[in-house]
């Protein structure tokens, strides 16, 4: 994004290596170790074989960079890419000065591989012979592919559940940056939840993605590791108008309604935190909410198509509101059906989620279908990574998905069983790291 908060605009490729800190000796070690936490091993089976099916559907080319540095992080408003490699870690038993030198290698390494470049000076190639490559490779032949890495802090990164102070940051807190209640009907996994810090990496390549959380999470050997992960595909909204609408695993159009970045004035206000809500070094970020919502497909697929429609509120094919138009009508939810009630039943979940519906709030929604397998009964472990930015959770995301949790009949086929929260800085600036504004 540029300071008028326009569309970041692709460029080629550079070598950033001059303008850039370099990686700390801490780090180097890092890509020399053995361990690159849970999550990772066998992620990148079947990748190589899609790579094309991405390209083709993708509305960017193979060569699109999207710059690291700038007011904002990369991959907020960036138009949403079709793949995505999010990473949750947990800080090991380090000092406040490691943790800033880990943002910092962090930061060398990402604006590196968003241009198309290897982790490391060296490359997976060349350097000491007798040494580990400081890149691991799988990325070599590969362009940027749109990468962008944006990064995120935990509540539990400025007080342990404990009440522990590690890093001497508990006081810079933001009070929005606030522990996610107990919704109605979770079943939130603690093994797929929370996270002192978190990574998304999206790209329209997976391996890239898979490349680039792979590389940083070897970058963090002994200082960090992988809590949870998880791959996404088939992006869930649009974040741009020059992007169509995509389809989520139950079929239906989803994010017709999301906010796009061309929309300049919803996103000030509503997306980016301003110094002004009392947390000044996080001015121009934004806070993310993640959700892993398992969806239960096979009790879906033998539905009804007329009470499909009716749980979303929209019509399965063009996806226009059932009070009638097309896909971008507003819903009139006063509009009564043949038994005089409303024929957008009140509690779908257009009506639930609608912003006319939550005191205006709304949400920049940026989630990813998944696939993972099958579960011990042989029902699809499947469903949909939400992604949203906001302002402020407390007054968005919080009392929506209240809302959502309580009333919604599509509860009845989902299930959410991951979540984190993260306050996510404002962009870099060349020659300083990720949340430096945090340790100033």
């Amino acid at each position: 994004m540029t300071d008028d908060q326009t569309p970041a605009t692709p460029t080629q490729p550079t070598d950033p290596t001059p303008t850039r800190p370099t990686l700390s000796r801490r780090g180097l070690f890092g890509l020399a170790g053995v361990g690159v936490g849970a999550g990772l091993v066998g992620v990148a089976a079947g990748v190589a074989g899609d790579r094309a099916v991405s390209a083709a559907t993708s509305h960017t080319s193979a060569s699109t960079v999207y710059p690291f540095y700038g007011p904002h992080q990369a991959g907020i408003t960036t138009p949403a890419q079709d793949r995505l490699h999010f990473a949750s870690f947990d800080v090991g038993d380090i000092s406040r000065d490691e943790l800033i030198e880990l943002l910092t290698d962090w930061t060398v390494a990402a604006a590196r591989m968003t241009t198309g470049g290897s982790a490391g000076t060296y490359g997976p190639a060349s350097g000491p012979y007798d040494a580990p490559p400081d890149d691991t490779g799988e990325a070599l032949d590969l362009p940027a592919s749109g990468l962008t890495i944006t990064f995120g802090f935990g509540p539990s990164l400025f007080t342990t559940a404990a009440g522990v102070d590690r890093f001497g940051i508990a006081s810079r807190r933001p009070a929005a940056l606030v522990d996610l209640p107990h919704f109605q009907a979770d079943a939130l996994v603690e093994a797929q939840t929370g996270g002192d810090l978190c990574i998304q990496a999206c790209s329209d390549d997976p391996q890239v993605a898979v490349h680039a959380i792979r590389n940083l999470s070897r970058i963090a050997f002994g200082r960090a590791s992988i809590r949870w992960s998880q791959l996404g595909f088939g992006r869930t909204s649009s974040t741009s108008r020059s992007q169509v609408t995509p389809r989520n695993l139950f079929g239906f159009k989803d994010g017709t309604a999301n906010v796009k970045s061309e929309d300049t004035k919803v996103v000030d206000e509503h997306i980016w935190a301003n110094a002004a809500d009392g947390a000044a070094w996080m001015a121009g970020g934004s806070y993310l909410v993640a959700r892993r919502i398992r969806m239960t497909i096979e009790t879906w697929d033998r539905t009804a198509l007329r009470e499909q429609e009716n749980i979303i509120g929209r019509t399965k094919g063009e996806g226009e509101p059932l009070s009638g138009g097309t896909e971008f009508t507003e819903p009139n939810f006063a509009m009564k059906g043949r038994d005089d009630a409303p024929i957008i039943p009140v509690d779908s979940h257009v009506a639930l989620s609608h912003p006319d519906q939550n005191d205006g709030a709304v949400l920049l929604r940026r989630g990813y279908n998944f696939v993972d397998g099958n579960d011990d009964l042989g029902r699809l472990n499947a469903g949909l990574f939400f992604i949203a930015f906001q302002r402020d959770p407390r007054t968005q995301f919080i009392p929506i998905q209240k809302r959502l949790a309580a009333n919604d009949t599509m509860n009845e086929y989902v299930r959410h069983v991951g979540s984190g929260i993260f306050a996510v800085p404002a962009g870099v600036t060349k020659g300083s790291f990720v949340g430096a504004e945090l340790f100033a």
